[in-house]
């Protein structure tokens, strides 16, 4: 059940129910690694899962943050820049608007 609150801050409310994906692995050295995906992707949260396990390796740590990690915070934020600059694209700026009062 996906909850969410009336303006951030106001009573709790249920929105609705979402599907997610769990996966949990375990390495042949012995590491348990989990994923809990939005969505029904058991193939990614299989990935999510085996990246989990590996990071706690610490020959993968670089890796996986150089490889996986660094790229896929930078493609959220080309993402969230690119929406923000649609929006502001749309902006309306109600103070210069002439009133039709003379």
């Amino acid at each position: 059940m996906i909850r969410g609150r009336a303006g951030g801050s106001g009573a709790i409310f249920n929105l609705g129910e979402a599907a997610v994906t769990r996966a949990t692995v375990k390495l042949t050295t012995g590491e348990v690694g989990h994923a809990i995906v939005l969505g029904r992707h058991p193939q990614k949260a299989s990935i999510v899962a085996h990246l989990d396990a590996l990071s706690q390796l610490p020959d993968w740590v670089q890796v996986i943050e150089t490889d996986f990690v660094t790229p896929a915070l930078a493609k959220q934020d080309a993402a969230r820049t690119r929406q923000a600059e649609e929006t502001e694209a749309t902006r309306v700026d109600f103070f210069t608007m002439v009133r039709g009062e003379d």
